[in-house]
């Protein structure tokens, strides 16, 4: 661990970051989906989820540049290389032949689901070490994530 602002102990920082690091990894997966859907959507929906889609993208740089921000100021190293984030992500393999618009949304829906509930599992380990501002931190990501989630899911609904 590197010098730090934090006034937390070393372990329970290292234990911070890793977590932090999961998500970081998981988030770069899901952008990458994300984009993967915004290249290839097709069909009668594409002028709306082509913009939303990179929106989502966008959104979603800013957090993981956050994350990774965050478990620095820590002390720790933020990992996010292809390779790193191939290797770390829980996330399902997105189905790269894709091209009908609702197939991308309920893809990425589900995808966010599980995005989310590795950001709530982040969110009790900073909670039970007492981290104000990483749980703040993640929380923000959170609530931004379920409104996006449930865009793709009222998009879904007949």
């Amino acid at each position: 661990m590197f010098t730090s602002p934090s006034p937390f102990p070393a372990e329970a920082r290292r234990t911070l970051a890793e977590a932090l690091n999961a998500r970081l990894a998981d988030g770069l997966d899901l952008r990458a989906q994300i984009k993967v859907a915004h290249w290839n959507v097709k069909g009668p929906l594409f002028p709306s989820l082509h913009p939303l889609f990179e929106s989502l993208a966008a959104r979603l740089a800013h957090h993981n540049d956050a994350l990774a921000e965050r478990a620095v100021t820590l002390g720790a190293r933020a990992y996010g290389t292809v390779r790193h984030v191939a290797a770390a992500s829980t996330l399902t393999d997105y189905p790269q032949e894709t091209t009908r618009g609702l197939e991308h949304v309920e893809l990425l829906a589900e995808r966010i689901d599980a995005y989310l509930h590795g950001l709530r599992a982040a969110r009790s380990v900073a909670e039970q070490l007492r981290d104000v501002e990483t749980a703040d931190l993640v929380t923000g990501v959170i609530g931004e994530f379920e409104k996006h989630a449930w865009f793709l899911r009222a998009t879904l609904e007949a």
